[in-house]
């Protein structure tokens, strides 16, 4: 287990929309950017194997690109090399960070400052949500995936913990990028519950009213 004495002060980061990662999260990733295959060289090489994934504010990705004030740092758990040099990698959720300077210099990649002092409880122990009413959430993720024609093992989901239930979910539902960094942002994870019902919600209303359009 990573502890807060082992968070450097600076790390790579990897912009990329609509890529979610959370603490203790599992975010697979298919890595082939030139300069996002020297990256992952590099943090292979640190005894953490960590970086740092940020969502670009638009859509698009540039050297002049705005960032999110807010990312999440991963440990690269797993990794494997194509043929033609490729990374499929899985990052597994550390800690939340706040974006501080960021640094260019000769790597073909940037780095950032990281500020880890808001995300403490990160590195603690997985989160409870005793607000959590399973029977309605999982009834309304129903109504949403069946919307989105979505398929999942509904089995694990209601045996899930929490933290695993919620999270997992923020991080693969099809929402916009910028309703994933609010879902990153959020403080605690009944608010990020919240926040999950509210999306869903939206889209639900969202779907009846088109279907009254056609």
């Amino acid at each position: 287990m990573i502890s807060s004495a082992d968070l450097p002060d600076t790390l790579p980061i990897f912009p990329l929309p609509g890529a979610l990662l959370l603490p203790r999260g599992r975010l697979p990733l298919h890595v082939f950017e030139p300069r996002y295959l020297a990256m992952v060289d590099d943090v292979l090489k640190t005894p953490q194997r960590l970086l740092g994934m940020i969502q670009p504010i638009g859509e698009e990705c540039g050297e002049d690109t705005r960032l999110h004030s807010i990312g999440c740092a991963g440990r690269i758990t797993s990794f494997t090399e194509t043929d033609d040099g490729r990374y499929m990698i899985t990052l597994t959720g550390v800690s939340r960070f706040r974006l501080g300077q960021v640094e260019s210099g000769f790597m073909p990649y940037l780095k950032a400052q990281m500020g880890w002092d808001s995300f403490n409880r990160d590195l603690g122990k997985a989160e409870h949500d005793t607000a959590l009413n399973r029977e309605t959430f999982l009834a309304l993720l129903t109504r949403y995936f069946n919307l989105q024609e979505l398929q999942t093992d509904w089995e694990s989901l209601e045996e899930a913990e929490d933290e695993l239930l919620i999270n997992a979910l923020s991080m693969l539902c099809p929402f916009a990028a910028e309703d994933k960094q609010a879902l990153l942002e959020a403080p605690s994870l009944p608010t990020r519950r919240e926040t999950l019902v509210t999306l869903m919600e939206f889209a639900l209303r969202k779907g009846a009213g088109e279907e009254k359009v056609q």
